[in-house]
């Protein structure tokens, strides 16, 4: 009897045994117990911008420590393994929040874990700073979104935060000289903006 597997049988095998792994993956509040992930979510942030070809915004393994040990973090994990991370930031006396970094390694992407991880981090966001506007600047269609189904809204540069501290962060970036060149006013990222004020009123 020939018990070869067909290539689209092992396709779907495949696809329904990451399926199953990413169900099991857990999506929590990063705290100090996290620390030892800190170096794989850096490099996992640096290649995948190496990939896409995008900029980004280098953090140093102190500034995501503190993120953890803040309790501004989130991270996924498949039993030890790193699936995901994502943290958040307040910014112009806690007017506005930031949620950066978002990352999911390659083999646990496109099955909504992105998904939950942005929504974590906008629970959390919204559980800290509750009359704070959050925003983002992105690259990716799927953040976008994303960001889009949580009520986030595109909008210019000039309604995010003028937070200096905020601007510098995008230093690092290969296509800060454009930031610069249109004095903030355009880059190669959208600006994406939840107004909780503005979510009122529409209710």
């Amino acid at each position: 009897m020939n018990t070869s597997i067909g290539e689209t049988e092992l396709i779907q095998l495949l696809n329904m045994n990451t399926e199953t792994a990413v169900d099991q993956i857990t999506v929590q509040i990063a705290d100090e117990r996290f620390l030892g992930y800190v170096d794989t979510i850096l490099t996992t942030i640096a290649e995948a911008a190496k990939i896409r070809g995008t900029g980004i915004a280098r953090r140093s393994p102190e500034y995501v420590e503190e993120k953890m040990k803040e309790g501004k973090a989130i991270i996924a994990l498949d039993g030890d393994e790193f699936a995901g991370f994502c943290y958040i930031e307040s910014w112009g006396n806690k007017k506005f929040v930031a949620n950066s970094g978002l990352i999911v390694v390659d083999k646990y992407r496109g099955h909504g874990l992105a998904k939950r991880i942005k929504r974590k981090a906008f629970e959390l966001s919204r559980q800290k700073y509750p009359h704070a506007k959050i925003f983002g600047l992105t690259t990716g269609l799927a953040v976008m979104k994303i960001n889009s189904e949580l009520g986030y809204k595109p909008v210019t540069f000039s309604e995010l935060t003028d937070d200096e501290q905020f601007w510098r962060g995008c230093e690092s970036c290969v296509n800060y000289d454009i930031l610069q060149r249109t004095h903030r006013k355009h880059c190669l990222c959208t600006g994406m903006l939840f107004d909780p004020d503005k979510k009122e009123e529409e209710k």
